[in-house]
């Protein structure tokens, strides 16, 4: 038989471990909704800033082809064909226009700019010459 001052030890160790079981709990709710807006890298839909999706550097050409066929399926793509982002006559550029164009209509979640893990979302305008990466 446990005495009154053995169960009061026993309940508030429980009550000790309960509370920080919930309190793991709460944090790791709120990290996943903060990471899902994009809250903790500054890359989720903002007024104040522009975030751009371009290729990561060292993609395979393939890779980049890929990436304009699927972009260019659902928006218009024009301005890599005979446009003002044709020149110069680079894959990385074009794929890279694309691929930020598809970002931008699809309402730039960090999610629109992963491509299979070929993309990155900038935060300084890639625009070059008459070539200007498109912001919403």
């Amino acid at each position: 038989c446990i005495s009154k001052q053995g169960y009061r030890r026993v309940v508030r160790h429980k009550t000790k471990s309960n509370m920080a079981k919930a309190h793991i709990c709460l944090c790791f709710i709120i990290f996943l909704y903060l990471s899902r807006e994009g809250s903790f890298a500054s890359i989720n839909n903002t007024e104040s800033q522009g975030s751009w999706c371009v290729a990561k550097p060292a993609v395979e050409n393939e890779k980049l082809f890929e990436n304009i066929y699927l972009a260019c399926a659902i928006i218009d793509c024009a301005i890599i064909y005979g446009g003002p982002c044709y020149l110069p006559d680079d894959l990385h550029n074009r794929a890279s226009v694309a691929m930020n164009l598809y970002y931008q209509t699809q309402g730039r979640h960090f999610y629109d700019c992963d491509f299979e893990g070929s993309a990155i979302i900038a935060v300084t305008d890639p625009s070059y010459g008459d070539c200007k990466y498109e912001v919403r």
